[in-house]
């Protein structure tokens, strides 16, 4: 998509949203950048909601941003990435720097927990070193599973390790050996379940208490296999259970 077509495109979307939610947008433009993430490969950042300067006393009201999305990123995922969807990346992007921007006049900080816990779940992608509960800060889906961006996790408070461990997914049980190296928080990955687009991820973790705050840890990681269960019965709890 050409630039030209790419600025026509984000003025009907604009016009799509309806104008209550621009209150305090001072304007939404195209900028022509790619911007790649400062380390990591083949991550793009999009747009952005850039809070103009107002004085202290201007209140929720004198909030304004600036929204920006850039075309060069854009263009840049788009050869990345075969049938790349040029609309759905654009609405997606306009909405969520929006949410910023109206999440700022009400004080809420919620997208900014959530940009930090995908900016984490990089960092555990690629074996860096991560905060464990940062999936907490994602969407909470019901049954104590979590989305952070594509990836689910399955939130497991357990007394200790066990050694295999129970859950549902999409109404069906499965069970998965958990590691004989593994220590607590344990991130375990399920290979194997054609129904989840990005990763699910069983954490096991300890109820948490004061002495965590002195006693930081390294989450344990691992990859495991889950098998259905052909001998469940009812009664047993949903969200997953250790045995």
């Amino acid at each position: 998509m050409r630039l030209s077509d790419f600025r026509s495109l984000i003025h009907r979307l604009t016009a799509e949203v309806p104008g209550s939610f621009y209150q305090g947008v001072a304007e939404v433009v195209v900028s022509p950048r790619a911007v790649p993430h400062p380390t990591r490969a083949d991550i793009y950042t999009m747009g952005e909601c850039i809070p103009l300067p107002a004085g202290e006393a201007a209140g929720v009201e004198g909030v304004q941003s600036r929204i920006v999305l850039y075309y060069g990123s854009f263009a840049a995922l788009a050869e990345l990435q075969p049938g790349f969807d040029w609309r759905a990346e654009a609405w997606e992007t306009l909405t969520h720097e929006l949410r910023h921007h109206l999440e700022w006049r009400a004080r809420a900080p919620n997208l900014e927990d959530f940009d930090w816990a995908v900016e984490q779940n990089f960092a555990r992608q690629d074996g860096e070193s991560f905060d464990p509960a940062f999936y907490l800060q994602g969407d909470l889906l019901g049954d104590d599973f979590y989305q952070v961006e594509d990836d689910l996790f399955l939130d497991l408070v357990v007394g200790a390790l066990p050694a295999r461990v129970s859950f549902v997914f999409q109404g069906r049980n499965f069970l998965a050996g958990v590691p004989a190296a593994a220590t607590l928080p344990a991130f375990l990955t399920v290979e194997g379940l054609e129904e989840v687009v990005g990763e699910l991820v069983l954490v096991l973790r300890r109820k948490p208490g004061v002495l965590d705050l002195f006693r930081p840890s390294q989450p344990f990681q691992a990859v495991v296999r889950a098998e259905e269960r052909r001998d469940y019965l009812p009664g047993v709890p949903p969200k997953g259970s250790s045995e």
